[in-house]
């Protein structure tokens, strides 16, 4: 059975989906998106995740195509329609068809929105986890409004090129003074010397990740300090741990940046804890 999109309002198999050629999105990149994490057919973090997108489409005076009921709706049936139970839900939302101009159309035009689900194997990424993954660093390079979930990704698709090509699956930009601001598609973390969780605090200009969000009071919870401090590579290597968040990767542990081992160069027992303590609420809250 071909996989099935949402598109516009119609459910179509994926390999006819469409969109105008003079949609905003494809040609401005004036559009937004959301990835919700997919557990036993469910929704992860839905209340971060909605409350981003109305946000970031609010930032950019997009209006919500649809209420946050309606569109929950149309998650869950394209869900239900490529009979997917772990995965990612994917959500796009543009300002629409209209002709060619870099201003906002004269004529209102309806929000585009497009869905889209794809599996993934969680013995996989299970694995991937227990064996770690190198990270290597990259300039800052982005827009001043990183904190708008936009698709304008093309830095982020040049660092995580830039990544594979070193054997690494991700890259953390630094910032002119030196200091670790986000991965190219997830949050930064480490657990320095003493033992203090520390991640790049939100007034800086990074995404305001949702699984990060949750890991914080996740790790509150389980009794650990978390601070929203920045740190720099060489920090980060003479860590103890280090990890990635993000509804793709969850907690994700780091075990090597820029080529040097993080502590001793293996998966460390508090990220460990934190994916599972992290996954365990995750599939508990889901919608």
């Amino acid at each position: 059975m071909s996989r099935i999109a949402y598109v516009n309002g119609r459910f179509v198999p994926k390999s006819q989906a469409v969109v105008h050629i003079e949609d905003r999105g494809y040609q401005l990149a004036d559009a937004v998106y959301e990835v919700w994490a997919l557990f036993d057919g469910k929704l992860a973090d839905p209340e971060g995740h909605f409350a981003r997108l109305e946000r970031s489409l609010s930032e950019l005076r997009i209006d919500m195509p649809m209420s946050r009921a309606a569109l929950t709706a149309v998650l869950r049936e394209t869900v239900r329609r490529n009979r997917i139970r772990e995965g990612l839900v994917y959500l796009q939302v543009s300002r629409g068809v209209a002709r060619r101009d870099h201003a906002f159309p004269t004529d209102p035009v309806p929000p585009a929105v497009i869905v889209t689900v794809s599996r993934v194997d969680r013995a996989a990424t299970e694995a991937r986890a227990a064996a770690g993954v190198a990270v290597i660093t990259t300039p800052e390079n982005r827009w001043g409004r990183c904190d708008i979930k936009t698709v304008g990704l093309l830095p982020n698709a040049l660092a995580k090129q830039k990544a594979r090509e070193a054997g690494a699956v991700e890259a953390w930009f630094v910032d002119e003074l030196g200091l670790v601001t986000e991965g190219a598609s997830s949050n930064a973390w480490i657990l320095d010397a003493e033992g203090t969780l520390r991640t790049r605090d939100t007034q800086a200009n990074i995404l305001r990740g949702v699984t990060r969000l949750s890991l914080i009071d996740v790790a509150r919870e389980a009794g650990l300090k978390v601070d929203e401090r920045p740190f720099t590579p060489q920090e980060a290597a003479q860590a103890k741990e280090a990890f990635i968040t993000g509804a793709g990767t969850l907690v994700l542990p780091v075990v090597k940046v820029d080529g040097h081992p993080v502590g001793d160069g293996r998966v460390g027992p508090v990220a460990t804890k934190l994916r599972r303590l992290y996954i365990e609420r995750a599939r508990a809250t889901a919608i």
